[in-house]
């Protein structure tokens, strides 16, 4: 089973369209910060959604806790240069419905 930690605002829909999918999803809140990604299960989980682009500092504290993890960052703005090399997907939720990533994400995690 795929495993997920999703961080940032709005990021109900994506939660239920990753649990329709099979897979564990835990919420790291709005912050995103270290202690917060550890609380969610970062260290054991397959994928980090990012809804927000301004945590992007979540992705190198991340990938410090889970070097395999896979990045999915699921907003309109830019990443940040400094986040783009260490993400794995960049979508654009008005392109992308919830639903489909959720699809992609799960197929991919097995």
């Amino acid at each position: 089973m795929t495993s997920a930690v999703i961080a940032g605002p709005g990021a109900e829909g994506m939660i239920a369209a990753l649990e329709a999918e099979d897979v564990a999803v835990t919420d790291a809140g709005d912050l995103a910060n270290r202690p917060a990604l550890e609380e969610a299960g970062i260290v054991d989980a397959d994928v980090l959604v990012l809804t927000d682009t301004s945590l992007a500092t979540a992705i190198p504290i991340a990938k410090d806790l889970n070097d395999g993890l896979r990045i999915v960052v699921y907003a309109s703005d830019s990443l940040p240069e400094f986040a783009k090399a260490q993400a794995d997907i960049l979508l654009d939720p008005e392109l992308f419905e919830p639903a489909a990533v959720a699809e992609e994400l799960a197929a991919g995690g097995d």
